[in-house]
């Protein structure tokens, strides 16, 4: 049997299947990620995909979390270092925003939130998990930085709320290019906003 045969009949780890899917996405964007196209890559049958993720709504929604697993470990990371809170916000800022036009990862968030309005309640409850793992993880940041005397006393959830909202707005523009809305652009203007809303 030939490797490339062998291949075929062994199902890949899903590990590798979502990287495959997110390395399809940021090559050729979503419109060039396919069962056919994503079988042929992993050498599998689209029917053996199908098996495994029902429909490409599925795909994409274990693709996003897959990522946002890896995300979530590299904010853990960036918001446990030893530094000024204001410098760890700015850090969650960073990661936050998208890297620019057709990001991989905003590309793949606005599909599945356009894609939600029909989504079962698994697959919203599945979403407002990687929801509430950002809202958590800023909340916690500024009630720490209100503690030590950072920032001035504001509600954590409240604040986290409106700067998640204001972030999401930005990031949007970014991913699909809208004309003055950079990613330094938009960094600049959150920089504003925290340092005439906190310090």
């Amino acid at each position: 049997m030939t490797p490339a045969a062998r291949r075929r009949n062994t199902a890949p780890p899903r590990e590798e299947l979502l990287a495959a899917s997110m390395a399809t996405i940021a090559e050729r964007g979503l419109e060039g990620l396919t069962m056919a196209g994503l079988g042929r890559e992993v050498g599998m049958s689209s029917g053996h995909l199908l098996y495994y993720f029902r429909t490409k709504d599925e795909l994409l929604l274990q693709t996003l979390e897959w990522s946002e697993g890896r995300l979530g470990l590299e904010r853990s990371a960036l918001l446990s270092k030893p530094l000024p809170v204001r410098e760890r916000l700015e850090a969650y800022v960073d990661l936050y925003v998208p890297d620019g036009p057709r990001d991989p990862h905003w590309t793949l968030w606005l599909e599945v939130w356009n894609r939600s309005q029909n989504a079962d309640d698994d697959a919203r409850a599945r979403q407002a998990a990687i929801e509430g793992a950002w809202h958590r993880d800023l909340v916690a940041l500024l009630a720490e930085g209100i503690s030590r005397g950072e920032f001035r006393a504001v509600d954590p959830d409240r604040f986290a709320a409106r700067l998640r909202a204001l972030l999401d707005g930005f990031s949007v523009h970014v991913a699909v290019g809208i004309p003055g809305a950079n990613r330094a652009q938009v960094l600049a203007h959150v920089r504003e906003f925290i340092a005439d809303a906190l310090l």
